[in-house]
């Protein structure tokens, strides 16, 4: 399967952003893209409260994550095709299956991530919070991105803290012999201080990995966002025929 794995430190970090600058990317060049979330949790955000403010990452304001990866990739996906479980309460989505009296199956995962893919050029599928969060009680994030083999892009935030947790998960990755494309510093301040910098490169040094960086962005104008594609030397990911 041809695609990128979009995957973060935590929570809140920015994979919503990172993923939809990728499929928009893709996009624009011609590609046709579809996106994947396996799992989706917070809804009630959006029902009870409207627009959901991401704190600080990025300005949610046209839905939920599965509604902002579709228009970013000018997809026509269902909501069942990009994201086959989806929950109210804002968890960990094996406690929010739990609570809706289910368990998220792999299989099902696997199966709805290839059917999404079929007839696309590319997948740009987001993960949920981090590597090692559990989908069900033995199958974690990290377990579908290695199933899937996938690049792997590391959503961050730039400033302090972000050393530290950026290292643990590209350790977390390559553990899993899992294929690092990039990380990217999400929102990038328009004048970056010493901090920032000097993260930005601790990280490429220490991680040995192509470090990029992602300002703000408006989803409502996706015509302003900057592109987001892989570092030279890994081509955009298209169709094999």
């Amino acid at each position: 399967m041809e695609g990128v794995f979009v995957t973060g430190t935590g929570t809140e970090v920015g994979k919503t952003v990172v993923a939809a600058a990728i499929a928009h990317t893709l996009a624009a060049d011609g590609k046709r893209v579809a996106v994947f979330k396996p799992a989706l949790t917070g809804l009630d955000d959006f029902l009870a409260d409207g627009p959901k403010k991401s704190a600080g990452v990025a300005f949610l304001a046209h839905g939920p994550d599965h509604v902002v990866l579709r228009e970013a990739a000018r997809s026509s996906q269902s909501d069942d095709e990009i994201a086959p479980y989806r929950y109210g309460p804002p968890m960990s989505p094996h406690l929010a299956a739990k609570l809706a009296g289910e368990e998220i199956q792999p299989a099902r995962l696997l199966e709805a991530a290839r059917a999404a893919a079929t007839g696309a050029d590319a997948l740009v599928c987001e993960g949920v919070g981090g590597l090692l969060v559990p989908l069900a009680v033995d199958y974690l994030v990290r377990d579908l991105a290695s199933e899937l083999g996938l690049q792997l892009v590391i959503a961050a935030f730039p400033g302090l803290g972000t050393i530290n947790h950026t290292l643990l998960t590209i350790e977390a990755a390559r553990s899993a012999g899992l294929e690092l494309a990039m990380v990217v510093l999400t929102p990038w301040p328009e004048k970056p201080g010493r901090i920032e910098a000097s993260n930005r490169e601790t990280i490429a040094a220490l991680g040995k990995v192509e470090v990029e960086t992602l300002p703000r962005l408006d989803l409502g104008s996706p015509s302003s966002w900057p592109r987001l594609a892989l570092p030279p030397g890994r081509p955009a990911p298209s169709r094999r025929d």
